[in-house]
Parts: structure tokens; sequence; C-alpha cells
């Protein structure tokens, strides 16, 4: 037996065709029985069936193995589970015989607090404390409730039976109710045989529910369930979703597979929502719209998560990935596609000049050394759980995009649909996708595109002009500031302001170059002197990456840099290539490849910027180079929040603080974030007003006087001011918190809460989240602290670590405990410490986010020194807070 532990996958001895499993979850004493029948095919000489198990409890006497055929009955002569890696082996005294036989095992489980595998919820009604029953099996854990195959490749159909529930309650799964028998209070549910799908699809939840509901043109039923009173909540996604299968339907020529598709609201959960395969699970907060509540932003997110997880009902449960490796063949496309239903729904969105902004993530976490390959090798359950990351959703996604862009539109649906069919109730590979898209393009997209997915990190496109000549160099960015020797196949794509011309060409090699003169389809002498040389002559400004298709950094040299910021305050590029040159720009001084003096010199030529997608990003930008600034150069931060606060003024006088009259989705949600990065840098008269507003607010609960969109950013500004000797505005908050039952506004208090000055404040705001008044999937929400916070985050999280370790145990939580709170430190002294402290405390699941972590501190203390020693730093800064524009 000892010979399957530590294997990163289950023998192939045998095949599981399907499951009959019966479950019987007692919501009161929180716990399950149940029992799985499989049928099972042996394939090889084996005196083994080795399945996954973990956290549940075997009957080894209820275990045995029938062959259809024979109607021999083989009891294992040993069972047991191997904790550590999910498995459990049954040893049998003899070689199974070949064929198909059904597998019996009874087994029970405690609904646990985890929530992953088969756990409880509670939720509140009639003032009355309730538990739901809930699953969660992505992306190993369909194993913590009931023995199975649980490896994405192991297809099988299922048969669930829900016995002895409470009948007033809601039982549902991924297929409609076949049939319900009633005995006294509790009831029995069959549920329809599913389609072929993984494990991981499999979905039950079991609770008190309103719905909301409506059909397809094609006769699907949809329905949104929620926590009972709140079913106008359901109906703005309701109406996504309806829409989004329609448009799904059309683009990949293949309907929707199921017969209905329900929509949960679970008031714990620990990612955003989970695309289960007709039963889609999410957090309340990304499935619930509240018209007078709710904010602009949170709309928005409600429509692209209702689609990205829509869109795995094809790319996910139709076609599955064959192994973890090719997780972003789920992630990334889901994501993709996402933005192109939403633009497609909400086209005054402008969804995809904001795609730019989701993607910075994907950019910034693979400048790491510490970063990997889209296709990521996997070696144990352990790992998988870290890499739903940004490289798999946001990177993939923008990959996809890049190849839609190269191969056209209508060529890539087309392919897409073809893969699709062809892959339909199977698993795939990205040789697969790569292999479809090559035969309906006619391009060699497997060249193309290994380099993209096989290695990690992307380049960065050094341009410079030079008689006459564009010339090009790539090599590997990295925040770091070193340089790595990989190379990729690079869309070029470039345009000169002067002439509107445009180009583009693979870069092939390392470097390359482009003549001016042919590029423009002119000679000089028709130019005419247009400045003091011929390059001057021939290019008023060239962009590189128009539109920002694609995956890679551009740094210019300085002549045409210079260009580019004055292209920028003209308002001669558009919204997409300012967001580029802003974020290529911030990249490369925090790569100490260019001067901090001249990326605020940058900064200022967006002083009349008012696209929303710009905006933010230069918001974000602006607090993180506060952040580094207060640590190198503390001395000019006063002067460098002025100007900051001067970069905002123009956007803020035209937005105001009241709505107008048929303003626009954007305008609604930038007002908020310009009004809470005002507060975060100090501007008093911001500060002020907020104040005014809250304290109405507190007297009375109008939206009016405290609409939904710049709540946030009130809460935000409240904070500012609280300290240990004025703690009013503080249990305030608190006490909205308490009162709301709004998943939303919730979220938005416990974001704004540590982001008090005040590092006595900070602590206690961190405590509260450990408290059982924070759903443990909330807590993450406030751990962004200010930066004299810092060290009192460290401090806690390593006192609370036993705690929050136990609690959060793996995935995507715990890993955002160490990101939020170390990754913001600056000093090299702090890394040994950071080091010291997990080298004590071992932990598989956050081995990857703490090496990142780590290596983000490092570039930090690298660009702290640079900045510090930057000679004519303070120069630069009064100039610009002085300069008239």
């Amino acid at each position: 037996m000892e010979q399957f532990k530590g294997q990163p996958r289950l023998p192939k001895f045998a095949v599981p065709k399907r499951y009959d499993i019966r479950l019987k979850p007692d919501l009161t004493a929180c716990k399950f029985g149940g029992s799985v029948a499989v049928d099972l095919d042996i394939v090889a000489d084996t005196r083994f069936i080795v399945l996954n198990a973990a956290e549940i409890s075997v009957n080894a006497g209820s275990v045995s193995f029938t062959h259809q055929d024979s109607s021999k009955v083989f009891k294992p002569s040993k069972v047991e589970i191997f904790e550590e890696d999910g498995i459990l082996v049954l040893e049998f005294g003899e070689t199974l015989p070949f064929g198909l036989g059904d597998l019996a095992i009874s087994f029970e489980g405690i609904l646990n607090e985890n929530m992953k595998g088969f756990y409880r919820s509670t939720y509140e009604h009639n003032a009355e404390k309730k538990n739901m029953a809930v699953t969660q099996f992505e992306p190993v854990d369909a194993r913590r409730c009931f023995p199975c195959w649980d490896e994405p490749a192991w297809k099988a159909t299922f048969k669930i039976t829900l016995a002895d529930v409470p009948s007033e309650l809601v039982t549902l799964s991924n297929m409609p109710v076949v049939e319900e028998k009633v005995d006294g209070h509790l009831k029995t549910v069959s549920y329809l045989e599913s389609p072929i799908m993984s494990t991981y699809l499999v979905a039950i939840v079991v609770g008190l529910f309103d719905y909301v509901e409506d059909h397809t043109s094609d006769g699907v039923k949809v329905r949104v369930y929620c926590q009972v009173g709140k079913a106008n909540q359901g109906k703005f996604a309701l109406s996504v979703a309806v829409r989004t299968l329609e448009l799904y339907k059309e683009y990949f020529a293949v309907p929707y597979s199921l017969p209905k598709l329900d929509m949960v609201a679970i008031p714990d959960f620990s990612a955003g929502a989970m695309e289960n395969y007709g039963l889609v699970t999410y957090r309340d907060a990304a499935l619930l719209f509240d018209e007078q509540h709710s904010a602009a932003s949170n709309k928005q997110s409600v429509a692209i998560v209702v689609a990205h997880e829509l869109a795995h009902q094809w790319f996910g449960n139709l076609v599955t990935m064959e192994w973890w490796t090719h997780l972003w063949l789920n992630e990334g496309f889901a994501t993709w596609v996402s933005y192109l239903a939403t633009d497609n729904l909400f086209p005054e969105w402008q969804i995809w000049t904001q795609f730019l902004d989701e993607c910075t993530g994907g950019l910034r976490l693979d400048a790491l050394e510490e970063s990997h390959p889209i296709e990521v090798e996997i070696n144990h359950a352990d790992e998988v759980d870290e890499i739903f990351d940004d490289i798999s959703y946001t990177k993939g996604a923008f990959l996809i995009r890049m190849l839609q862009s190269y191969l056209g539109a209508e060529c890539f649906q087309r392919s897409l649909a073809s893969y699709i069919r062809k892959h339909a109730s199977s698993n795939a590979k990205t040789e697969d996708l790569w292999a479809a898209l090559e035969e309906g393009s006619g391009e060699p997209v497997n060249k193309l595109m290994n380099s993209w997915t096989q290695q990690k990190g992307y380049p960065v496109v050094s341009v410079k002009i030079k008689d006459q000549k564009l010339e090009f160099d790539q090599t590997q960015f990295l925040s770091s500031g070193s340089q790595g020797d990989v190379q990729w196949i690079v869309p070029i794509t470039l345009c000169c302001g002067s002439y509107n011309a445009r180009k583009s060409f693979p870069l092939q090699t390392k470097s390359g170059t482009l003549d001016i003169k042919e590029f423009l389809g002119c000679s000089i002498a028709e130019t005419g002197s247009r400045g003091s040389n011929e390059n001057n002559a021939l290019c008023s400004w060239i962009k590189v990456n128009v539109d920002q298709t694609g995956f890679y950094r551009v740094k210019y040299d300085e002549e045409l840099a210079d260009k580019l910021r004055n292209a920028i305050e003209n308002k001669y590029l558009s919204a997409t290539d300012r967001f580029g040159v802003l974020d290529d720009s911030f990249a490369l001084s925090m790569a100490r490849q260019q001067s901090f003096a001249s990326l605020l010199t940058l900064l200022g030529a967006y002083r009349e910027e008012l696209d929303f997608t710009v905006l933010s990003n230069l918001i974000t930008t602006s607090y993180k180079l506060a952040r580094i600034a207060a640590d190198a150069v503390p001395e000019l931060m006063d002067l460098i929040n002025q100007f900051l606060i001067g970069l905002l003024q123009y956007s803020a006088q035209k937005l105001g603080w009241d709505p107008k009259p048929g303003e626009s989705h954007l305008d609604a949600m930038l007002r908020g974030e310009i009004l809470a990065a005002l507060a975060v840098f100090g501007h008093d008269l911001t500060i002020n007003e907020a104040s005014r507003r809250f304290h109405a607010f507190l007297d009375d609960r109008n939206t009016a006087l405290l609409p939904a969109d710049i709540r946030k950013a009130v809460y935000v500004a409240v904070m500012q001011r609280v300290s240990t000797s004025n703690r009013s505005g503080y249990e305030s908050l608190l006490r909205v918190y308490r009162e709301t039952d709004l998943s939303q506004e919730k979220n938005r208090i416990l974001s704004s809460l540590a982001l008090c000055p005040d590092p006595i404040i900070t602590l206690e705001v961190l405590n509260f989240l450990l408290t059982s008044e924070v759903r443990s999937q909330d807590a993450i929400m406030g751990l962004s602290v200010s930066s004299k916070g810092r060290e009192t985050a460290w401090m806690w999280l390593k006192d609370n670590w036993e705690h929050i370790s136990n609690t959060w145990g793996s995935g995507f939580l715990i890993t955002c405990f160490v990101t939020a709170i170390v990754a913001p430190f600056a000093s090299i002294e702090k890394v040994k410490e950071i080091d010291e402290f997990f080298k004590a405390r071992p932990n598989p699941s956050i081995t990857r986010t703490l090496k990142q972590s780590i290596e983000r501190v490092h570039i930090n203390a690298k660009w702290v020194q640079s900045v510090d020693s930057e000679k004519n730093l303070a120069d630069v800064v009064k100039e610009l807070v002085h300069r008239k524009y």
C-alpha cells in the first residue's frame, strides 16, 4: 500500500463510469452519512483499487466489489486512508477480474466550517440562527464528501439522492428533481442522472431560500436562490444569466447542455463563485444587487462574475482540462469570455478598456522570478490551490485576447466552436486548443503561443530611434531589475501620430529594426522640416503596443518618451494607450529602469484625465508610489501628497459629490475612487465634507444623503481622523456594520477600517476580523492597512498565526493573509525576519505565495534605496507642485 503514497495522480487500474451517491445531511448535528456505488471498469491486472478520500470515515465492513458478469463479491483484506495525500487504498486478496463491476462503500463525515468539501454555512431566519449544507469541491475536495476518483480526467455520470432532509428546506443539485418522497417532517429527494462530468463539478445545497425565475428562449429554466426576503436582489443577476446563456449558445454554436441552471447566494463562501454544472454557487456580494444600497461597481462585478461562471458551463464543464496543469484553459478563457459577454450586454461600460486594469495583476505577478508558467507542473494536491491566481486568470485571458487580435475575431470564434464540438463531454490539453485554432486559421498557432504558455514571464521591448530607423530589442522583464535570457515571438504593433500610420509585425528574434520612411510610406522630402533633426521631422510621436493588445512592456528612449508625454498632455492618445504608457512607466520605475522623478513627471501629464480606467490606474499607481516614498523620502511626503491631490482635482471638480441626472455608469464608479484617494492623501476639504455627510447619514439612513457609490470613500475618509483619543467615527462605523445585513455594505466597512493611521486602532480592527461578527471569508477584506499600521499588522499576524492557519487552513484565503501583510514591507532586514518566522512553521499550501511575497519585499527595498539616492527628486517634486497647467 505504501507505494501509492505521494503520487501526483491516481493509478489507472480502474475507470469509474457512473456514481450512485446517497447522502444524509444532519444540519443540527452538523454531520452526514452516505453511501456510494460506483460502476467501475477494471482495465489492468490489480489487487488494488486506489481512489481519493479525505476527512471522512469509511466503514471498512461495507466495502465490496461485485463483478457484473460473474456476480462474485470481492471483499478487501485491507482498507486504509492516507490523509496527507487524500488517498483511499483497497487491497484485495486476489487479482480482480477485468471488466465492469460495482464498488460499494459506506462512509460518514462532518459538515465542516472550512468552506470546502461538504460544509455548513449559517444564516438567520426570523431572528434564529440556522445551518445550511453546501458543497465546494474545486479543486480537490469532492473527496471530503464521498470516496471518488477526484481528478478532472476521471469523468463519469452522477445519480444523487438526498435522504431524510427537513421537508421545509430547499434541496438542490446539478440536475432537476426526478422524485421527492415526503415522510412526516422529512423528505428524500432524487435527481436526474447528470451528463458526464468531473467530480469537482458535483454540487449540493440544502437550506431555506427564496428564488426568482425566468427561462431562455429554448426553455432552459433559470433561477436565482437567495435568503428569504431578498428575492428582489437576485433579479439583476437573473437577467444577466438569461441573456448570457443566449449569447453563449450563439457564440460557441453549441446550446447549454442541461435542462436548468440554478444560481445560489451562499453566506459563507471562500471564493467569489463556483461554476458547478447546473448549480452555480456564489458569495452573496457576487450575486445579489440592491438598487438602493449597492454601488455601480457592485453591479458591474455581478455581471462579470455571472458571465464568467456561465462561460464555464462550456469551458470547463462541457470541455474540461485534462489535469490542473491546464487550469488556464478553464479560467483564462472564462475571464476573457466574461468580458466579451459583458461588453455585449453593457457596451456603455467600455469594459474592454477596463479589462486592461484587470490584467495588470497578471503583468505584476509574472514580473516576479517566483512566477510560474501558464502551463504549470502540479505534483501534489497541496499545490493546486495556489495556481488559481493572476497567471491562470488574467494572463491567460490576455493571451487569448492577444491571439484573437492576431487571428481575427471571426476566424477565432469559428475555430473555438470547432474545438468545443470536438472535445465536448471529454477532456482537453492546451495543445488541443492550439490545433483547433491552427486548423481554422492556417497560422502556426502552436509555434506562436508555446513561448507564452510554457515559460514564465514576458518581455520588455526597448524602442529607440537611430539613423531614421526604429530599433527594437526584447529582454525578459523582471521587477527585480534582473534580466532573463528568454525570448518570445512578440506581436509588435505601432502607430505614428503625425501620419496616422499603423504597422504590425512579429518580433521573432532578440532584436529588429524598422525603416521609419517605409513605415510611414513617405520620403523625408515630402515631410518637410518639423524639428531639429530628421527623426523629429519624421515622427511627432510613436506608440508601440497599440491599444495594449500585447502582453509585454515597452521602454522608450528619452526622446520618444518625451514626445509621448506631450501627446498625453495634448490628448492625442486613446484611453487604452494612455493607460499603457502609465502602467509601463510605473513598472519600469519599480524595476529601477526609469527614475522615480521621471515617473512623477509623467503623472503630471494626466492632470486633466477623465477616463475611468486610466484614472483608476493613476490612483492605484499613486497609492503605491506614495507608499514607497514614505519609506524612501519621508521628508518629501507632504509635497508628494500635495502633488497627488493636485493630480485629481480636475476630475474631482468635474464629478462633484452628488450624482448628476443621466450620468454614466463609469462616472458613478469613478467618483468614489477619486474621493477615497483624496481622503487617503490628506485632502482636508474632502475629509471634512465626508465627515459631514457621514454624521447626517447616522442620524437619518436616507440613501440620498450617502449614495452607495460614495459610501466606501466616506468611510475611508472618516477613518483618517480616527485615533485613540477620537474613536467616535470608528465606533459609528462598527454600528453601521452590525445593523446592516447587506454583505456588500459590510465589505465596504471592513475594507475601510484598517486604513486608520493610528496603529492602536489598527490592532483593534485586525482583532475584530477574527471575531464571530466577521464571516471567515470576509476577514481578508480588512487586511489592507495604512503604512503606519504595517508593523502592527505583522506582529498581529505572528501572534495569531496558529489560529489563522487552523481556521483558514489552505486555499485562496490563507494566501491573502500572507500577501496583504508581508508583501508591502520594503527592507532587507524584514526579509530575514519573515523568512525565519515561516521556516519554523512550514505550510505547503502557502509555499509559492510566501516566496512571491518575500520577493516583493526585496523589490520594494531596492526601489526604496534607488528613490532615496535620486539627487534632484526634491526639486522635481517642488516644481511639479507649483507648475501651472
